[in-house]
């Protein structure tokens, strides 16, 4: 992506001017789920996803190349032990992830996912965001950007990921930003912060949303000053699937944050977006709700890596195996209710 003039320019242009479903691909779709081999409506939420998948696609519904994104960035706030785990354990777990040994790759291999995971520059945290910005905003621009390119080589459904030691404090503080109400309300234990390690977590959101208090009027900002790199990476990833029409199946808690900046930016900014599952963070089900959307999942799940919305990406495939491969009434010889 060409950056031009300011960093956001170009980000600011694309969230004001993005492309809509594709209308004759939703029409064919509804018509032909009317001639399936099942009463109007019996697969529920299965018929809801097949036309989701037709109007973002523009074709009938169909996944054949699923791939979950997992995007890990490192945070300088973990310096207030905000969290029981060091920031070591990122690497880590980049490292599980490659060598097939996390849930993630489990869920992957059973649905026949595709994965890719992105290392967004982990031996340098972003900056403390209780006393500066967490990134620049050529820094954060070119991380977006970056996200951008996970869509390469080609996908017709993402799931988006995340891993990072202290992202969840962040999450808790950009959803702080954008709606207000107590701290305590976003923030959660994330990787098992309790006790005075909770406490610390809770004092470090509200300190850093009132350190960046005068410059929360504008979403890009907020993601900046709050956000982290894999935050911006997935803002990214997300914006760079609206363009190319390709559904995305969003994960937990701060993967929704990262997808909350965007809808505070364009109000439409999420219509070709599903969340995949709600988290057993105690701010997830909030957050889904400031976005207007309905879960796939409730599994009291709260891990990350993408894992909620893989098991979703399940239930996508099932809901266009429905559509594409079922009969219809005439070809299976089926009456219909009118005889």
């Amino acid at each position: 992506m060409t950056v031009t003039g300011l960093p956001f320019d170009d980000f600011r242009a694309l969230l004001r001017d993005l492309p809509g479903p594709n209308t004759a691909a939703l029409i064919a779709a509804r018509e032909r789920d009317k001639q399936l081999t099942k009463p109007a409506g019996s697969l529920g939420r299965l018929e809801e996803i097949a036309m989701w998948l037709a109007a973002w696609t523009g074709r009938p519904p169909a996944v054949t190349r699923p791939l979950v994104a997992i995007f890990a960035g490192n945070h300088g706030v973990t310096k207030h032990g905000i969290t029981p785990y060091p920031s070591s354990v990122t690497q880590q777990m980049v490292e599980n992830f490659a060598a097939g040994g996390a849930a993630i790759n489990q869920i992957c291999a059973t649905y026949d996912l595709g994965l890719k995971i992105f290392d967004l520059a982990l031996d340098y945290p972003t900056g403390d965001i209780t006393c500066e910005a967490a990134l620049s905003e050529r820094d954060c621009a070119a991380t977006m950007a970056f996200g951008m390119e996970a869509i390469a080589g080609g996908t017709d459904l993402l799931c988006i990921g995340e891993m990072g030691i202290g992202n969840t404090t962040i999450a808790a503080a950009i959803n702080l930003a954008l709606y207000g109400g107590p701290a305590e309300e976003w923030v959660g234990p994330g990787t098992g912060s309790e006790g005075d390690v909770l406490l610390r977590k809770v004092e470090a959101v509200k300190t850093a949303v009132a350190f960046h208090k005068e410059h929360l009027d504008d979403p890009l900002e907020i993601l900046r000053r709050l956000g982290g790199r894999e935050i911006a990476a997935m803002a990214g990833a997300i914006l760079a699937c609206r363009v190319e029409k390709i559904p995305v199946l969003i994960d937990g808690y701060v993967a929704t944050a990262a997808a909350a900046i965007l809808k505070a930016a364009n109000p439409s900014a999420l219509d070709h977006c599903l969340i995949g599952h709600v988290s057993g963070e105690p701010g997830h089900l909030k957050a889904i709700e400031k976005l207007g959307k309905t879960p796939l999942l409730a599994l009291g799940m709260r891990l990350g890596e993408g894992t909620g919305a893989a098991l979703a990406a399940g239930i996508v495939k099932a809901a266009a195996a429905c559509h594409s491969g079922m009969a219809t009434f005439e070809t299976a010889g089926v009456s219909t209710k009118d005889g």
